[in-house]
């Protein structure tokens, strides 16, 4: 027998619960995966509150992310071993796969073997951040060297990937965070700059940042009454995109977004998980970066499993600085 985090109900954090089961062996395409570090995230809060874009099917499992050894291989799967150290991408849905416990069945698609130089830890950290990064920043935004990136919510482990990513190629990567608590922490991170929006004349920074000709890209989950002042201060075809659901009610002012022929469109991570294509390519540019140290995961706090509720309050006091995890 398993142990196996479930919930039965929509709701809070204590709706989170340790059962046991039988996992079952790996059907064809799959493998079992004893689990070492899980990583936690934010859809995995709006799934269990029933605010993502899937409703739950209770009881339902959880996790999208974990790392750990493979101990059961289904039939035609040849790409793993018994004993090879993998981390799990997210490309599949709650309703299929969860990864929240000790032992959980995975698709042999929907995993990586991770470099050496990475803890279980840091490598259930890193397919959520980096693909998302990876997706809108490199594979709709088409961000380039010299570019200023503005990044919301800097201090999530999106924010602090996106902000690595952009280092890697040159751009300007500029952290937005409410107050100047964190600004020293989000400079050792690699942010060019550091704008408190809560302290800070946003506009004026970001025409003094960019010598008054405006951002070329904003990657943004916040959005909320800050967003129409940002459009202001955008640079003429500038592309905007929205990803989360952190922030308030968003408002998108008319004038600066034809006036300066502005792109806003959304960006979630499966548009390039859900494409196998895409998935290899955005998989090994980021490997690429793990295995020279460009790209490195920032591990926040850690949790034992007994204590899955506490890791969901946590994320959801949003008082962390990069990815919270699980420890098995």
């Amino acid at each position: 027998m398993s142990k196996v985090v479930k919930f039965r109900d929509i709701g809070g954090p204590e709706q989170l619960h340790i059962i046991e089961e039988d996992v079952g062996d790996p059907g064809p395409g799959e493998v079992r995966i004893k689990i070492k570090a899980i990583g936690i995230n934010r859809a995995e809060s709006l799934y269990r509150s029933g605010k993502y874009f899937e409703q739950p099917i209770l009881p339902s499992k959880l996790g999208y992310e974990a790392a750990g050894i493979v101990e059961a291989i289904g039939a035609d799967v040849d790409e793993f071993k018994i004993g090879d150290v993998v981390s799990v991408i997210p490309n599949f849905s709650f309703h299929d796969y969860g990864f929240y416990g000790d032992t959980a069945l995975a698709r042999a698609t929907s995993l990586v073997k991770h470099p050496e130089n990475l803890s279980f830890e840091e490598a259930a950290s890193v397919w959520m951040a980096y693909l998302t990064a990876y997706d809108a920043l490199i594979g709709t935004a088409k961000l380039s060297k010299g570019e200023i990136v503005l990044i919301p919510a800097a201090s999530s482990s999106v924010g602090l990937a996106s902000i690595q990513l952009a280092n890697l190629i040159g751009a300007v990567p500029v952290a937005l965070t409410r107050t100047s608590e964190k600004k020293n922490l989000l400079l050792s991170a690699g942010a060019a700059h550091v704008i408190a929006t809560d302290e800070q004349d946003i506009a004026a920074e970001v025409r003094r940042i960019s010598h008054g000709a405006g951002f070329q890209v904003l990657f943004d989950p916040v959005g909320g009454p800050a967003f129409a002042t940002l459009l202001e201060v955008a640079a003429p075809r500038a592309r905007i995109l929205l990803y989360g659901t952190i922030g308030e009610p968003t408002v998108i002012p008319h004038f600066p977004v034809f006036t300066k022929m502005l792109t806003i469109t959304g960006a979630l991570l499966f548009t390039t998980t859900s494409d196998p294509d895409k998935l290899k390519v955005g998989v090994d540019w980021v490997l690429r970066g793990l295995e020279s140290g460009a790209l490195k995961p920032v591990i926040a706090k850690t949790f034992p499993l007994d204590q899955i509720s506490d890791a969901h309050r946590y994320m959801e006091s949003n008082k962390q600085f990069g990815k919270i995890v699980v420890t098995v």
